[in-house]
């Protein structure tokens, strides 16, 4: 049987999948991504690609204003809310207007919220990873896989006949049941599967009811149903996605029904519908027990479903396959050591996991009284989740007193390791940028004008010695602090230096200067890359 050789092996053509390839193809390393479906997907699904996800994307050239031209079209704001119908007099409002609620994003990062469907962005990933050389096959089925203490074995299928497929390492981002994970053996946590929908793909016209330019998004709750209609989705339709009732499949849903369904969450009797598609899909609480089993690792809804309330699956789907790419590239290209892949389970799955009962939360708060049970508690502060992350692991070198946690206020940005990188406005050679421009492609030393050449002279012999990709730049000279801020976010005095991750990460800082930079930064550099 023919046997093709590739780095790296995508299983599944979603978010986690195309953002893993895109990546990994952009900083090229060869990839190989199969999807058992013959494209990406057509219905709208997931609404709202995050300002973290977009930081992670942006380095890609052109994304960010593909990505940005998409929610052009759509809209320029969007509406949450509780209600019986669409005509509702009395909506609880979750989120009235996103454009004021979430102002202060513009003060934290130079990207905005993209609110556009999966099913465009999908399609904009695609494009762009193939422009890159990505290997994308469609209408490709993973059937077997074996590792060895050397590479991974998979046999895929098309319709052409059976292949093998020799691989390093495989990025594994096919779906919920994720044939893979339990392949593999890895065992999950959560509430399981809490129930299945039918989103209902429909064509009408709603003036008068919506907004134009407004993604609209209402949980209904009524005498005949529960479940959610989503508005403005700039694909051409709207979506109606229902609870089933214990018993009932796809099956039940004919054209008949699902005409009337929509009738009653619209309250419009005499609507004229035209269905354009309907597909089920399962409503879960599944987190992976581990992101990693051998040479192969778990992303998107193998290593975390959730609930889709509170919008925050996507955008976790993205950076997770982003994520991986970073991490893959550096022990591929030989500059980490292969322990250093470690760091993404110690990194991403309890972010995975809080992410997921946030969600689990949000459901229980929209859900009847009676129903919510046994839910968790919503977040405090669901909206500074959205550029709060921390990290910890051997990728990171925790300063004394850290204490650990998982999630911060990004309003108050303090620079200490394990958090994301703080944005400060500089001015470079005239033109005014983000210290988030910086980050994406290696490491950055960010050393404090005061300390003179010391510290990129340190990170230059760093450079040489260890075959690693570090830009070195001294804010105050070249990069000229706009605002003022930059020790103060970034949490250094003069003659300091923050060393940060290609994901925008603090790795380590010195918060004063050093009497041994280049033995200290080459210390802190072996460390973080498992050397």
């Amino acid at each position: 049987m023919e046997q093709e050789r590739v780095p790296v092996l995508v299983v599944g053509g979603g978010y986690a999948g195309l953002s893993a390839a895109l990546l990994l193809a952009w900083r090229e390393i060869p990839v190989m991504l199969v999807e058992r479906h013959q494209s990406t997907s057509i219905q709208p699904k997931a609404f709202g690609v995050g300002p973290r996800a977009v930081e992670l994307l942006r380095p890609v050239p052109g994304i960010e204003e593909a990505l940005s031209d998409i929610w052009a079209g759509v809209g320029d704001n969007m509406r949450i809310a509780i209600a019986k119908d669409l005509a509702d007099p009395d909506p609880h409002m979750i989120i009235s207007d996103e454009r004021e609620e979430l102002a202060f994003l513009a003060t934290l990062t130079p990207t905005v919220i993209v609110g556009a469907p999966q099913a465009e962005i999908e399609r904009v990933l695609r494009h762009h990873a193939e422009e890159l050389g990505a290997d994308l096959r469609f209408g490709t089925e993973l059937v077997s896989l074996e590792q060895d203490e050397d590479g991974v074995t998979a046999r895929i299928r098309t319709a052409g006949g059976e292949r093998l497929v020799r691989a390093d390492y495989v990025v594994a981002a096919d779906g919920y049941r994720s044939p893979l994970r339990g392949l593999l053996g890895v065992p999950t946590s959560g509430k399981g599967e809490l129930g299945r929908m039918c989103s209902i793909m429909f064509d009408a016209d709603l003036a008068g009811l919506v907004r134009e330019r407004e993604v609209t998004l209402w949980y209904l709750q009524n005498e005949t149903f529960t479940g959610a209609i989503v508005t403005g989705t700039g694909v051409g339709a709207h979506v109606l996605a229902v609870n089933l009732a214990e018993g009932e499949s796809e099956a039940d849903f004919t054209d008949e029904r699902c005409v009337e369904l929509v009738r009653i969450a619209t309250a419009r009797p005499g609507l004229d519908v035209r269905l354009l598609d309907r597909t089920t899909f399962p409503l879960a609480h599944v987190v992976a027990d581990s992101y990693r089993a051998g040479r192969v690792f778990f992303a998107r809804d193998a290593a975390h479903t959730m609930p889709p309330t509170g919008g925050q699956g996507g955008s976790t789907a993205l950076q997770d396959g982003c994520d991986l790419a970073w991490r893959l590239w550096l022990v591929i290209t030989g500059q980490a050591g292969p322990a250093f892949l470690d760091t993404y389970d110690a990194e991403r799955r309890p972010i995975g996991t809080m992410t997921a009962d946030a969600q689990l939360a949000n459901l229980g708060v929209r859900m009847p009284l009676a129903a919510r049970a046994g839910y968790p508690e919503p977040l405090e502060d669901p909206v500074g989740a959205l550029l709060g992350h921390r990290y910890h692991s051997t990728a990171i070198l925790d300063e004394p007193g850290d204490d650990g946690s998982i999630l911060e206020d990004p309003r108050v940005p303090n620079g200490r390791p394990g958090s994301r990188a703080p944005h400060v406005v500089l001015d470079w050679e005239g033109q005014r940028i983000s210290t988030i421009d910086l980050f994406g492609s290696g490491f950055v030393l960010l050393a404090d004008k005061e300390a003179g050449q010391v510290w990129t002279d340190a990170g230059r012999l760093v450079k040489e010695r260890l075959g690693v990709q570090l830009t070195r730049l001294l804010v105050g000279e070249e990069l000229v602090d706009v605002e003022g801020c930059w020790r103060e976010r970034y949490g250094v005095s003069g003659g300091g230096a923050v060393l940060v991750r290609p994901d925008g990460y603090v790795a380590w800082r010195s918060p004063d200067p050093d009497p041994d930079p280049g033995t200290t930064l080459e210390r802190v550099m072996r460390q973080i890359l498992s050397r």
